[in-house]
C-alpha cells in the first residue's frame, strides 16, 4: 500500500485528491495537510467526507511528511513547494507537484510569468513534465514530476498530434478557452462571489494568462521549432470544466481521412483520450467528474483553417486525477488505477 500525503488538502484541488485516493486501491492517506485548518478534523472542512475521513489536518512539514509517506502531492500555489523540496526529501519520498514551479523549463521565463523568484531552480531538469500520455517513460522513472496546468493539459492533449504530424502551421495558432469557476481556487475572491459571476461570462488575463508559456513550451517540442501564439481564457458560470476552441492554419489541403488518422496514431490506445466521432463536439458535461478528455476537430475547407476543440474536467484531469495518473506510473501501478471513473450526468 503507497503511503500518500497532501500539502493544500483543503483547496479544491487537495480535495479532489482525497476524493480519488480514498478510492484507490493501491493508496492511503496519511497526512491531510493544510496551513489554513491545523487541527481541524477534516470532514469538518469537507462535510461529504463525514464518517468517510477521520483524521485532523496537520500543517505542511515536508521534512517530517517525507519520512513517513512514499509520495507527497503539493496542491499549493505557486512557490511553496520550490521553496521546501531539497535534496534530502527527494532521497526519501516522490513528489507530485501540482503547482507551477518546475513546469517551465526556463527559470527566467518562469520569473517573469508569476513574478517571483525561484528558489530552487537546480531541480527544474530534474522534473519531468507530468502529461502522460506524452511523457509517459520520463514519469515512470522520476522522483519529482510537475503536474501540467489544466489549461495547458486540455490545449497540449487537443493539438499535440497535428503539430506532431506537421499537418498544421505553428505560426498561426489561437486558442480560446472556457473554464469554472473552480479552476480560479478556494480562496475568496469579490470576483468570484456568485453575483459576480452568475449571468455572465468573461475574458480574463488577456495576453498575460500565466499558462500561456507553459502551452507555448510544450506546443514548441511537438512541433520541432518554437511556436508563438495567441490564448485567451474566459470564466463561465459553472462549477467544474475546461472547453477549449482552437484555429490554425492547415499546411495544404487535408481530408478529415488524415487528420483523423493523426489522431488515432497517438490516442487510439489511450485510456484518457477520446476522440470522437465526425462532427461531434465536445462538451463539459460529457466530461465532468472523470479523468477524460473528449477532442474533436472540424475542417474549414472555405479558410483553409482547421478548429479544434478539447473538454475536460480541470479538477480531475486537469488537476488531482493526473497527479493519481502520475502516481500509478511511478510505482508502477496499473495507470487508471483509481481514475475509472464514469462522467457524472447530469
Amino acid at each position: 500500500m503507497i503511503k500518500a500525503g497532501i500539502i493544500g488538502a483543503t483547496g479544491y484541488a487537495g480535495a479532489e485528491l482525497v476524493r480519488l485516493l480514498t478510492g484507490h486501491r493501491e493508496a492511503e492517506i496519511k497526512w491531510y495537510g493544510s496551513r489554513s485548518y491545523i487541527d481541524k478534523r477534516y470532514a469538518q472542512v469537507y462535510q461529504n467526507m463525514f464518517q468517510i475521513v477521520e483524521d485532523k489536518c496537520l500543517d505542511d512539514n515536508m521534512e517530517e511528511l517525507s519520512r513517513e509517506v512514499d509520495v507527497i502531492f503539493t496542491a499549493t500555489p505557486q512557490g511553496l513547494c520550490a521553496s521546501l523540496v531539497n535534496e534530502g526529501i527527494l532521497s526519501r519520498t516522490k513528489i507530485v507537484d501540482l503547482s507551477a514551479d518546475f513546469r517551465i523549463k526556463d527559470v527566467k521565463v518562469y520569473e517573469q510569468w508569476y513574478g517571483i523568484h525561484h528558489p530552487t531552480p537546480q531541480y527544474i531538469g530534474e522534473a519531468v513534465y507530468g502529461l502522460c500520455e506524452i511523457n509517459r517513460e520520463a514519469v515512470k522513472k522520476a522522483r519529482l514530476i510537475a503536474n501540467p496546468g489544466c489549461y495547458p493539459t486540455c490545449t497540449t492533449l487537443s493539438i499535440y498530434p497535428l503539430l506532431k504530424e506537421g499537418l498544421i502551421d505553428p505560426n498561426t495558432i489561437i486558442v480560446d478557452a472556457k473554464s469554472g469557476t473552480s479552476g480560479a481556487g478556494r480562496g475568496a475572491k469579490v470576483d468570484n462571489l456568485f453575483c459576480e459571476v452568475n449571468e455572465s461570462i468573461k475574458a480574463y488575463g488577456v495576453a498575460t494568462h500565466r499558462h500561456t508559456p507553459e502551452i507555448e513550451e510544450q506546443l514548441s517540442l511537438a512541433a520541432g521549432e518554437p511556436v508563438l501564439m495567441n490564448f485567451t481564457p474566459h470564466l463561465v458560470p459553472m462549477n467544474r470544466g475546461i472547453l477549449i476552441t482552437a484555429y490554425a492554419s492547415l499546411k495544404k489541403e487535408t481530408s478529415y481521412e488524415e487528420v483523423k488518422a493523426a489522431y488515432d496514431k497517438y490516442y487510439a490506445c489511450e485510456r484518457f483520450v477520446r476522440v470522437l466521432d465526425r462532427d461531434v463536439c465536445p462538451q463539459t458535461k460529457w466530461v465532468e467528474g472523470s479523468n477524460y478528455v473528449d477532442v474533436g476537430f472540424k475542417i474549414d475547407e472555405r479558410t483553409g483553417r482547421i478548429i479544434i476543440m478539447g473538454a475536460m474536467d480541470n479538477l480531475v484531469k486537469g488537476a488531482a486525477g493526473q497527479a493519481v495518473q502520475n502516481m500509478n506510473l511511478m510505482f508502477g501501478l496499473k495507470e487508471s488505477e483509481g481514475l475509472e471513473l464514469v462522467p457524472m450526468f447530469p
